[in-house]
């Protein structure tokens, strides 16, 4: 999900036999969507058994590794069979969960149910003449659990307008961010096809979250992928 908080990140997959680079992913990220992009370290890198000793000191076959100890831990991107895709995944669980943890436990325990930036925003473009979106973003924001969101005084940063997530619970809101993890808001499959939400409604954000971690999960070890947050 694209938040208040943060840009929108954009997988773009290369086919075994193509140059996988920040270059070629910019080109295809200005093409498809006319804007820049900057390479963001999202993926934890797999250091295989026997070998893993030797190679997890090697940058082989990754885009803008990072390194702990000397140790390559995470990377941009690369070959997917040097990308690992669980702990990945895994460490957007834990985040989002003591995310959710701490709004469950700070937030929802102390403030009435609220309706979510949605449903204000479908107001406003039902009736614009009534609702303008200025007086929506200003009922939605006076409502006490928004407003308690907005002070939240804790290292977890709480974004009020993904309010209707966290009231879904969570299950749904980890969920949502384990998927968001692996691919971001969009991606570019090898062929050049963007895939992205048909809408920024919660419903078809997990069906692309579900078809693009779908289609990254078949992906040839061989494949590489790039992270780029979008500016």
């Amino acid at each position: 999900m694209s938040s208040s908080f943060g840009k929108r990140i954009v997988t773009v997959c290369f086919d075994r036999d193509s140059d996988a680079n920040w270059f070629a992913a910019s080109e295809l990220l200005d093409e498809l969507l006319s804007t820049n992009g900057t390479l963001v370290e999202r993926f934890r890198v797999r250091h295989l058994p026997l070998l893993g000793w030797l190679t997890r000191f090697f940058a082989y076959w990754l885009i803008n590794a990072s390194r702990r100890s000397g140790a390559v831990t995470a990377a941009a991107g690369g070959r997917m069979c040097r990308l690992d895709l669980d702990r990945t995944a895994a460490s957007g669980a834990d985040r989002a969960a003591a995310r959710w943890r701490d709004w469950h436990t700070q937030v929802a325990a102390t403030t009435p149910a609220a309706r979510s930036w949605e449903d204000f925003l479908t107001q406003h473009q039902s009736a614009p003449d009534k609702l303008s979106e200025a007086e929506a973003r200003r009922r939605f924001e006076h409502q006490p659990r928004v407003l308690a969101m907005l002070a939240h005084p804790g290292d977890q940063r709480l974004d009020p307008y993904e309010l209707g997530l966290y009231q879904a619970g969570e299950a749904t809101y980890v969920g949502f961010y384990w998927r968001a993890a692996l691919v971001g808001d969009a991606l570019i499959t090898t062929d050049g096809n963007l895939m992205r939400a048909a809408s920024n409604s919660l419903a078809d954000r997990f069906r692309f979250l579900n078809q693009a971690c779908a289609y990254l999960g078949a992906l040839h070890g061989s494949a590489r992928v790039c992270a780029l947050a979008a500016d």
